[in-house]
């Protein structure tokens, strides 16, 4: 049974230079008109596909807390009336720092959103104009205030590194920074440059300023080591959190299970098939409203490539994957079956395997890419 979903908001209120998300400006867009469209999908995609109970919504966009307080609540009461969750559930909103008024955090608590996650990217000040976002830091000291002061506690912050221009000094000074805020996850990303971005238009050109992989993989293991410093626990190579507060969304997707994708060009993995919706809104909304789920693309993952998944996706996570877990899920076991693959990565220290669990090693996170690689069949 399907325990996740994601609520894609498309609607910005500026367009970051690296970011390849389905988003439009939120000004003279049909705000209300889609949030009805969502509404709608739900109510199909839930005829067709019923679960009992969600242990995680994620609502992401473009920039879910961009709606105003009227659109807001209607989106949570949207929510309340088509999903089955309760106080158990993880229920998790992406935010801007700043976007958030008292109000809107009044809102969302309200409607039992218990986890936040703000968009912060870096602290250094020249950096965020560099890439195109319009928060200062100043604004996230403020935000994630606010947002404790109306009662919540799991708090999360992104953070980019290997942005242009960006100096291993200056990823230093963006970590110190991030631990005094008192929150309990962080996720770090390097930046990768995506087709049809500011980003990608100026690389083109010859115009973007790279750290280079050196130095990628410097703030990389950086990042591992001061997360460390600081109690948190590198659950997944991205993601670091306090005990107990790993999020139930990302690990849904590392875990390889299935998930909902609601809203415009959102993606969900139901029953078996890898789904995209159409992404533009108009398109979205037409299909919904004719009493259509709104599948632009759909795909049956085969018996091979679920395993290969399994393997790739499992390895993500620092636990690794369960060879008795993937024996009983797939009747294979995963160490005869990749036999070859796993000697070779053991000898170049790239995996471990030990207590019933085949992980990466410290070496084969920072060549993460590789590994997964060797399970492709």
């Amino acid at each position: 049974m399907i325990k996740a979903a994601y609520i894609h908001i498309p609607f910005c209120e500026h367009i970051c230079h690296y970011c390849d998300f389905n988003k439009v400006f939120l000004q003279g867009q049909p705000v209300d008109e889609y949030l009805d469209s969502l509404g709608k999908e739900i109510e199909l995609a839930l005829i067709e596909s019923p679960t009992d109970h969600l242990n995680s919504i994620f609502i992401g966009g473009g920039t879910p807390t961009a709606l105003n307080e009227q659109q807001l609540e209607k989106l949570c009461q949207i929510i309340k009336v088509h999903l089955p969750y309760d106080e158990d559930t993880e229920f998790t909103f992406e935010a801007n720092p700043g976007d958030l008024s008292e109000e809107k955090l009044r809102i969302l608590f309200a409607a039992g959103v218990n986890r936040i996650s703000f968009g912060v990217q870096t602290f250094n000040e020249e950096l965020l104009k560099k890439i195109g976002r319009v928060h200062r830091a100043k604004d996230v000291f403020q935000s994630i205030e606010a947002a404790k002061r109306t009662g919540f506690e799991n708090i999360s912050i992104d953070l980019i590194y290997s942005l242009p221009g960006q100096t291993v000094a200056d990823f230093k000074e963006t970590l110190q920074t991030s631990f005094s805020l008192d929150i309990v996850h962080y996720s770090g990303y390097s930046l990768i440059i995506e087709p049809k971005t500011v980003f990608y238009n100026l690389m083109r050109k010859g115009k973007l300023q790279s750290p280079g992989e050196d130095a990628e993989a410097e703030m990389f293991e950086i990042l591992m080591e001061e997360m460390d410093k600081h109690g948190f626990n590198q659950y997944e190579i991205s993601n670091f959190s306090k005990p107990g507060y790993e999020s139930r969304h990302n690990l849904t997707y590392w875990n390889n299970e299935w998930y909902y994708g609601f809203g415009a060009g959102a993606h969900g993995y139901v029953n078996g098939f890898r789904r995209s919706n159409h992404g533009p809104i108009k398109k979205y909304m037409e299909s919904v409203q004719a009493g259509q789920l709104p599948i632009l693309d759909q795909h049956k993952v085969t018996k091979m490539e679920q395993i290969e998944e399994e393997m790739f996706l499992g390895l993500r996570k620092t636990k690794g994957v369960s060879v008795p877990h993937f024996t009983e899920k797939f009747e294979k076991n995963p160490i005869a079956l990749f036999d070859k693959e796993l000697i070779d990565l053991t000898a170049r220290e790239l995996i471990i395997i030990s207590n019933d669990h085949i992980q990466l090693t410290k070496k084969g996170r920072l060549l993460g890419n590789e590994v997964f690689q060797a399970f492709l069949k």
